[in-house]
C-alpha cells in the first residue's frame, strides 16, 4: 500500500497500562486479533482486522503518562514537518526518530495544547484497512483556541478548511472540516476537523484529539462497552454523517464510534 498523502491521518495507537486487558477489550469490541513485535524501542502490539493493520497498542513506559488514543498524521519528511510545527507556534515533544525500518515518528502539540503524532512511512505505511466496521474512521481536534489552531494546521499541513455549518459573522465556526492540500474544501474530501470546546466541556479537560472507529451498530456497541467495563461519555446521537457516541475503555482511554450505515 502506498504511503498516505501529507497531513492525512494514517495511524492510531493507544497507550495502556495493561496490554492483556486492552487486547481483551478491543478484541471483543472490534473483532481485532493481535501480533506482538519487538523493536529497538520496546514492544509494540499490532491490532489486525482480517489480517490487516488497523491500530496499535503500546505499553505505558511510565505510569504517570496518560491513558489515551494517539492519532498520527502522514509526513513526507518528518524533520521538515517538525520545523514547520515550531515555526507555526506548536511544540515538538518527541523529535523525529526512526523506529527500526517501520517509520520515522515524532510527537507534537498544537498552540492549544492538543497532542498528535507525525508518521513518515518506512516499511509500515499506516492503516491497511479503514472506513469499515472495526477500523479507523475519523479524527478531530477539540480546542479552546480555534483561530490559533486553524492557522497552525494550515501552516503545517496546508489544509483547506470550511465550516460544517454557517456561524455568526466574525465568530469561528463551531466545527471546521479539513481537506488535504489541493483538494476541494468540502465534506466529501474531508479527512478530519476542528471542534470548539464550549461551556459544556469540563474546565479541567485539556484540548485533545478524538479518534473515531466505524461500527456496524452504534447502540449495540454501547451495550458491549458497558459489559466489558468501559463507560459512555456521550450517548448515541444521529448526525448527517452517521450515529455516533463517545466512549471510554476499561482503562480510561477515550474514543468515539460511528455507524455511517444510518446515512441515507
Amino acid at each position: 500500500m502506498a504511503a498516505y498523502a501529507e497531513g492525512v491521518p494514517c495511524w492510531a495507537d493507544v497507550l495502556l497500562s495493561d496490554l492483556a486487558a486492552g487486547r481483551r477489550f478491543y478484541g471483543e469490541l472490534f473483532g481485532w486479533t493481535f501480533e506482538q513485535i519487538v523493536t529497538d524501542y520496546g514492544s509494540y502490539t499490532r491490532a489486525l482486522l482480517g489480517g490487516k493493520d488497523v491500530a496499535g497498542l503500546v505499553p505505558k513506559p511510565d505510569g504517570r503518562m496518560p491513558t489515551v488514543w494517539n492519532i498520527y498524521f502522514a509526513a513526507r519528511d518528518a524533520a521538515a514537518t517538525a520545523v514547520r510545527i515550531r515555526e507555526a507556534g506548536g511544540r515538538v515533544i518527541t523529535p523525529p526518530v526512526w523506529i527500526d525500518e517501520f517509520c520515522v515518528m515524532a510527537t507534537a502539540a498544537d498552540p492549544g495544547g492538543a497532542v498528535f503524532g507525525i508518521w513518515q512511512a518506512g516499511s509500515h505505511t499506516g492503516f491497511a484497512r479503514r472506513g469499515a466496521p472495526g477500523s479507523y474512521g475519523w479524527t478531530e481536534v477539540h480546542t479552546r483556541q480555534p483561530r490559533a489552531v486553524d492557522a497552525f494546521y494550515r501552516a503545517v499541513f496546508g489544509y483547506g478548511m470550511g465550516p460544517m455549518e454557517p456561524s455568526a459573522e466574525g465568530a469561528p465556526a463551531e466545527v471546521v472540516l479539513w481537506t488535504p492540500r489541493g483538494e476541494p474544501p468540502d465534506p466529501r474530501h474531508a479527512i478530519g476537523g476542528r471542534v470548539v470546546m464550549g461551556e459544556e466541556y469540563p474546565a479541567v479537560l485539556p484540548a485533545h484529539f478524538l479518534t473515531y472507529f466505524v461500527v456496524a451498530d452504534c447502540d449495540q456497541t454501547l451495550r458491549t462497552v458497558h459489559r466489558l467495563g468501559g463507560r459512555v461519555l456521550k450517548t448515541a446521537e444521529d448526525t448527517p454523517y452517521g450515529r455516533f457516541a463517545v466512549l471510554v475503555d476499561n482503562q480510561g482511554a477515550a474514543f468515539a464510534v460511528i455507524d455511517n450505515s444510518t446515512v441515507g
